[in-house]
């Protein structure tokens, strides 16, 4: 949803009075849109737009290299013929002006009649209309513009930066309009300034296949499918529409947009990359980020350019606009650093030679960090349903991120290593792979926990185990600053600690004590729900977290009592 704005009618004149504030060093303000400053030499003048709403879409790919000027209409709505009419003849440099659009009836009327007002006044004017959507038409010529605009305006800018005159130019454009194609799919909808509901909607659990930019829903809905298919979906069904005669080469445009996130589209695209590269497909500087949006709609769309001797380069060549900039030297003075260099990156660890009770002691932690795997994934809906109360709502899927690798490490470890060993690796893998605070922690207490057990004793009784828990929790004490009754894991962690420790000097053995000890860990963690936070992200919302339990402690409890049933059954 669009929440910033002064009069929604206004939206559009309002963002680009800010767009132009910020950029006035490279573009100026003209009735209807944005004209580029001028370089020494004059130039065939590309110009490019639509409605609002599609940044950077158009005004922001207006720069050297790119084009040369946007005609900036209402948000989804055709800019006028005066506005076109308008930025044309700004923009125009003496060498003629290149309209380019996507296939919408209004633009075409109204960049249409610009363009006969342009030569009515003398001027060259020429129009190349972007047809790159595969889902709107069988018919090249009726189909519809979307992300595939971005690639034939920046052969266009290219040739004319070149030098091209404007028959060049424009037949550039057609050559590229004509070796493009796309497909994007819609997981939701946009909604207009001002308004509270979307343009449309997609059923839960699907996605639409085929949208358009201007709100329109996709051609029909398919169910949601993981990355690795939805990439197979697009890829497939855009090689299935090549130009005849394609050849292997092509530019690539992974487009966000609105509201997917780059590390979505970054997943995405790996998938994207393997499937062109199985196919033969050699990819030539691909593009992966926000291109052509669509206000605040989630989605994404998957653009192809074929690439022939001509495109390639234009493709290829540098660009520097408000939103988008291609730099080809600095790069070109770069390579990547050698097997050699790099050696001594990852250091290969020897485990150290272990006793048979070290290696009896490992059984042991094999099972109990499979038990702790299997009860944090039952549980880790929940601990983030109680973490979302003050917190960032991210707990259950950190310590499942956390045990699984732990888990995951150990398994390549073989028989002959000792349990002290073990849990150092369990905790390193840990602290890699979960990440934030609570990674850091459950990380570094394991390492001390196997430190302690070490792999040499001929033993390790109730006291040595208790006292390696003593290490564990003293290590998330002094590493997380928290104190009991913080509201942290402390608060589950101290009571166990302390009646573990009771238990056994006491004479109990390890497993009932352990048991017992989990019990308090237990009531711990229930009675965090009666207590204000003091430190961490939930400090700012303690009011909002009262009555419910701690994520950390609660975790804290379900763990040291899955252990716990692990012992008793050894």
């Amino acid at each position: 949803m669009t929440r910033i704005y002064d009069d929604p009618a206004e939206f559009a004149d309002d963002q680009l009075a800010g767009f132009l504030d910020l950029y006035a060093d490279r573009v100026r303000g003209v009735h209807g849109g944005v004209v580029a400053h001028r370089g020494d030499e004059p130039q065939v003048a590309v110009v490019i737009g639509g409605g609002s709403g599609h940044y950077p879409a158009f005004c922001g790919t207006v720069g050297p290299g790119m084009a040369h000027g946007a005609v900036v209409g209402n948000i989804f709505t055709s800019p006028s013929a005066a506005q076109a009419y308008s930025v044309g003849r700004a923009a125009d440099q003496g060498r003629g002006v290149i309209f380019s659009f996507g296939n919408y009836a209004g633009d075409v009327i109204n960049f249409g009649i610009a363009a006969e007002r342009l030569r009515a006044d003398g001027i060259d004017a020429r129009i190349v209309v972007v047809t790159d959507d595969i889902a709107s038409a069988a018919e090249e010529e009726r189909r519809r513009g979307i992300a595939g605009d971005f690639t034939v305006f920046k052969v266009m800018g290219a040739a004319a930066a070149r030098g091209h005159d404007i028959d060049e130019v424009e037949r550039l454009g057609r050559a590229a309009n004509a070796a493009t194609r796309t497909l994007g799919v819609a997981f939701s909808g946009c909604t207009m300034p001002g308004e509270d509901e979307p343009l449309f909607t997609v059923p839960d659990g699907h996605l639409g296949l085929g949208l358009g930019i201007h709100g329109e829903p996709g051609i029909r809905d398919v169910p949601m499918l993981p990355a690795r298919e939805l990439a197979d979906l697009l890829v497939d069904d855009l090689l299935k529409a090549a130009p005849a005669g394609a050849p292997g080469r092509i530019g690539t445009i992974l487009n966000g947009l609105g509201t997917t996130k780059y590390e979505e589209l970054f997943l995405l695209w790996g998938h994207v990359a393997r499937r062109l590269r199985d196919a033969g497909h050699e990819i030539v500087d691909p593009e992966v980020g926000e291109l052509v949006t669509s206000l605040d709609m989630g989605g994404c769309s998957l653009t192809l350019m074929w690439l022939d001797d001509e495109l390639d380069p234009l493709w290829r060549a540098d660009a520097y606009t408000p939103a988008y900039r291609k730099a080809s030297a600095p790069l070109a003075a770069l390579r990547a650093p050698s097997g050699d260099e790099l050696a001594g990156a990852e250091a290969v660890v020897t485990a150290p030679e272990a006793g048979e009770a070290a290696r009896r002691l490992a059984g042991t932690v094999r099972d109990a960090l499979a038990a702790v795997e299997s009860t944090i994934r039952e549980h880790e809906n929940e601990l983030g349903r109680i973490d979302a109360v003050a917190g960032d709502g991210d707990h259950g899927r950190g310590m499942l991120k956390g045990i699984t690798a732990a888990t995951a490490r150990i398994a390549d470890l073989g028989p002959e290593v000792g349990g002290g060993w073990l849990l150092q690796q369990a905790g390193q893998a840990w602290a890699e792979r979960a990440g934030g605070t609570s990674g850091v922690l459950w990380g570094a207490a394991l390492e001390a926990f196997g430190r302690h057990l070490g792999d040499t004793a001929e033993s390790y009784p109730a006291g040595v185990v208790a006292a390696g828990v003593r290490e564990f929790a003293s290590t998330i004490e002094q590493l997380g600053g928290a104190q009991p009754g913080d509201k942290t894991l402390l608060d589950a962690l101290l009571p166990f600690t302390d009646e573990l420790e009771r238990r056994v000097a006491a004479g109990e053995e390890l497993a009932p004590a352990w048991s017992a000890a989990g019990q308090s860990a237990t009531t711990g963690a229930r009675d965090t729900a009666e207590l204000r936070p003091r430190i961490g992200r939930a400090r700012p919302l303690a009011e909002k977290s009262v009555g419910t339990p701690d994520a950390g402690a609660t975790s804290m409890a379900l763990i040291v009592t899955a252990v716990g049933r692990v012992l008793e059954g050894t």
